[in-house]
């Protein structure tokens, strides 16, 4: 049986929140992330991208582009609160949904008796009327397809793509727009005169995998309209972490660990409510130059707590010169095991 898979990505989800919540900033450009110059734009409303802003632009350079834009700051706790009601309405038709971020999934309907059609026009009805936002569903016979075909009317469209498209619809796309290929990869292939999918379709299966490592074989079974990657229901988490753009460049050590503590204590947090332990401790930093530079210690056992969390960052940071001032900093864990809890008998 050929699968139905459904992937749904909302639009400008974080400024579209914003512009429901605040009837007075419809039509207007909204770009969220931020009031201080020092921040990234997290998303920006459609009215904003037409002045050239994306999201991962620093704020001041949006500034520069739309100055009457309205900059607002992040409000995750209520995105978070919508994407459960727009998660509810995905899990009302399936159990086989793969959440991909707040605002995008895949689903698998494949045992859903009803036309694909149907079911994304159910979504995007039940979407409007429990929260009052758009989105755009791509539908085809696996996940590489079906992301492609959510990308095509944005915003606010539907698009299906069928096996008999296939390969003459992929072949004038942009390498860009397959899965696996990212900027450096894109890159390095323009170098040799590929760039679109049907240039890369004159590579072997061999050079690929020469070329791209392991995706290479995946990639090259991908242009052809192959994807037999399954749906993922329990996705596993690889870290938690927190960061922020200072509101001045600084190299100053008591300062930053101020905010590794506050960091800390909300890295902690969330590893007691999944009832986690770290093995990893990693520091991110951004100097002012916004150059990137990561420093890690992986124990030799797991930890939790706040003060040994802290202390851990703290003597990372410690070991480090800063050369130059830091505009970012951030502090992250990984490598997890479970916590051993015992199971008390409701009778005891």
């Amino acid at each position: 049986m050929e699968r139905k898979i459904i992937h749904v990505d909302m639009d400008a989800f974080f400024a579209a929140v914003e512009q429901r919540d605040h009837p007075h900033f419809k039509g207007k450009p909204v770009i969220v992330g931020g009031s201080s110059k020092r921040g990234i734009v997290a998303t920006c409303s459609y009215e904003a991208r037409r002045y050239g802003i994306h999201s991962a632009m620093p704020i001041f350079m949006a500034e520069e582009k739309c100055p009457h834009g309205i900059y607002l700051p992040v409000r995750y706790s209520r995105y978070k609160e919508v994407s459960r009601e727009i998660f509810n309405i995905f899990y009302d038709i399936t159990d086989l949904v793969e959440p991909l971020s707040i605002d995008e999934a895949y689903l698998d309907i494949t045992d859903v008796k009803k036309e694909a059609i149907e079911v994304a026009h159910y979504i995007k009805r039940e979407v409007m009327n429990r929260t009052g936002l758009t989105l755009s569903v791509g539908i085809s016979y696996n996940k590489f397809l079906a992301k492609l075909a959510s990308d095509w009317n944005k915003p606010n469209g539907i698009k299906i793509i069928t096996k008999d498209m296939i390969p003459e619809l992929l072949k004038p796309l942009s390498i860009n727009k397959v899965y696996g290929i990212g900027k450096k990869s894109a890159k390095k292939l323009n170098a040799i005169g590929i760039f679109t999918i049907e240039d890369m379709m004159d590579l072997t299966e061999e050079y690929l995998v020469h070329f791209l490592g392991k995706m290479g074989t995946e990639v090259y079974h991908m242009i052809r309209g192959v994807d037999n990657r399954q749906i993922q229901t329990g996705r596993e988490i690889k870290s938690i972490g927190r960061e922020t753009t200072l509101q001045k460049d600084t190299r100053d050590k008591e300062y930053l660990k101020e905010i590794l503590l506050v960091f800390a204590k909300d890295v902690a947090n969330s590893l007691d409510k999944r009832n986690l332990s770290t093995k990893t401790i990693t520091i991110k930093m951004k100097e002012a130059d916004f150059i990137n530079h990561t420093k890690s210690r992986t124990l030799n056992y797991h930890l939790d707590a706040v003060e040994d969390i802290y202390k851990v960052a703290c003597d990372i940071l410690d070991e480090l010169v800063l050369e130059k001032d830091l505009r970012l900093i951030g502090l992250s864990v990984s490598n997890f095991g479970e916590e051993e809890m015992q199971q008390l008998s409701f009778f005891e």
